[in-house]
């Protein structure tokens, strides 16, 4: 298979990006031969391959005692840093091109893709001097950015093996803090907070004695599953009380002035949590439980930024009746055929909370950067969100599975998207900013995006000015749809809907095609 040695590619791949198509022909050739024991579960949920039933019935088959001399076992393995299937010997993967023994667990997205984790090359060398330039290094008195993580978290992992590799596991957090530190990050421009298991009473503030209970249940099981997606073992719960735990601490640390602002680098995600069950790899709600401590410190509003690919129906369940936060979410939604299937633009919140719930929702895959940076201009930064609720603490649930290359997003938001909409949330509340991981399944994706939002929450610009955007039409009659909803809670809306549709109305209602 072709390796990609150019410089240009391999620049590309280290920052979270896809490999050329070119290098992905081979998988249609696996397509019909590809097992439904080998899909991954965006594969599984879109239902994109048809099986028919085995020809033989081979129930009742036994292997020989000695191996088939005519049998030729074709290798199989799973990619480091997208977990796709491989099939043969090749030693870099057919969808994102990484090498099977890549460094991305040690160096993080500055280590090459392309060769083996001992092999240094110069453009490694060249991304780790550029990422920690002397003049960056020393820990300001007034920048203080706080990092929650604890290696405990790691031991929240799927405990039976099964065909495919959850997405959802610990090298999530393993390539983070390996870029992190590569870059000179954390350790050293950050500071760490102590981490606690969060307690009962703190919890019982945005979950039931359900919920509670339910994960409290599985630190006496060695493997259990709460939805055949989400599982558990004998550390999760532990695992889930020290994310809520940080997100609590982190919230109330902003809030009182302790620190500027941060990142809660923590799993299991949590935005799929409702107030009694677990769902969708999350287990308790880390922004909720993340706003309430904000509230509790003195924040009467609270604004909850969701960019996570999928809808967070837990964190929408939670405030739908609560006019203290405005939820705004930008996902896929596809006529609610995309994961969860809630998140529609006319879910707006209930019992007098109308207005305060805000989707997004996309109608296609592929959505990129400008899609979303120009949504964040005409909705998430409109004069309500920025003057009208005007909130005292803002928080961001980042899902990094929008970013390109993630296999279940499949979208297309960059490093230097994620960094443009962190810096336009850094003017809210005054600053007070706490970003928490959700989802992001693309190791190389999710921490080249990660890094680039704490910069910019380290006071960096983002690398390209992205204030003259096109959205693409789809995205365009979202945010048309979107405002136009939204404007029957909020009346400053009509004016921007009108104008809006007066600058872009030519473009939106041009053939869908």
């Amino acid at each position: 298979m072709n390796h990609f040695k150019d410089r240009e590619t391999e620049s590309r791949l280290q920052n979270g990006e896809s490999a050329p198509s070119s290098n992905v022909d081979g998988l249609l050739k696996q397509k019909n031969a590809k097992r439904k024991s080998d899909m991954t579960l965006e594969e599984m949920y879109n239902n994109q391959y048809d099986f028919e039933d085995d020809e033989d019935d081979d129930s009742d088959w036994e292997p020989s005692a000695l191996p088939d001399p005519n049998v030729v076992e074709i290798p199989k393995w799973f990619c480091i840093n997208c977990t796709m299937v491989n099939i043969g010997v090749d030693f870099h993967c057919d969808v994102c091109g990484e090498h099977r023994e890549s460094g991305i667990l040690q160096s993080g997205f500055l280590a090459s893709p392309f060769h083996r984790a001992d092999v240094l090359t110069e453009n490694d060398t060249h991304a780790a001097v550029g990422l920690q330039d002397s003049r960056l290094q020393s820990i300001a008195s007034d920048n203080l950015t706080a990092i929650g993580f604890d290696e405990r978290m790691l031991l929240h992992e799927e405990v039976v093996r099964k065909s495919h590799p959850h997405p959802e596991r610990p090298d999530r957090l393993r390539a983070i803090a390996a870029s992190l530190a590569a870059a000179g990050i954390f350790p050293g421009r950050c500071y760490p907070i102590s981490a606690r298991e969060i307690t009962r009473e703190e919890l019982l503030m945005v979950h039931s004695s359900e919920n509670i209970e339910a994960v409290e249940l599985t630190s006496h099981v060695f493997s259990s599953y709460f939805t055949p997606d989400t599982y558990a073992n004998e550390y999760s719960a532990s695992s889930a009380r020290l994310a809520a735990g940080l997100c609590f601490d982190l919230a109330a640390a902003i809030y009182s002035g302790s620190a500027k602002n941060g990142f809660a680098l923590v799993r299991p995600p949590g935005h799929h949590a409702g107030v009694k069950q677990a769902m969708g790899f999350c287990l308790h709600n880390n922004a909720a439980i993340a706003a309430s401590a904000a509230q509790i410190a003195g924040a009467k509003k609270v604004l909850i930024i969701d960019w996570d690919v999928h809808h967070g129906n837990g964190t929408q369940e939670i405030f739908e009746k609560n006019k203290s936060v405005l939820y705004i979410s930008l996902h896929r939604h596809e006529g609610g055929k995309f994961y969860p299937g809630t998140g529609s633009a006319y879910e707006v919140g209930t019992m007098g909370a109308e207005g305060y719930c805000v989707n997004v929702p996309w109608s296609r895959g592929g959505v990129g950067d400008n899609d979303y940076v120009f949504a964040f201009q005409q909705v998430v930064f409109c004069s309500y969100a920025a003057s009208e609720f005007d909130p005292d603490f803002t928080i961001i649930s980042a899902g990094f599975d929008a970013a390109r290359g993630d296999p279940l997003g499949c979208c297309d938001v960059t490093p230097t998207g994620y960094a443009q909409m962190t810096q336009m949330c850094s003017s809210l509340s005054g600053g007070k900013l706490l970003v928490i991981l959700e989802g992001g399944y693309n190791l190389r994706s999710i921490s080249s995006s990660a890094t680039a939002v704490i910069k910019v929450l380290l006071g960096e610009s983002p690398r390209h000015n992205m204030d003259q955007i096109m959205p693409t039409r789809a995205g365009l009659r979202t945010v048309l749809e979107v405002l136009k909803i939204q404007s029957t809670y909020w009346p400053s809306l009509e004016c921007r809907f009108s104008k809006l549709l007066s600058e872009w109305g030519w473009y939106a209602l041009q053939d869908k095609s």
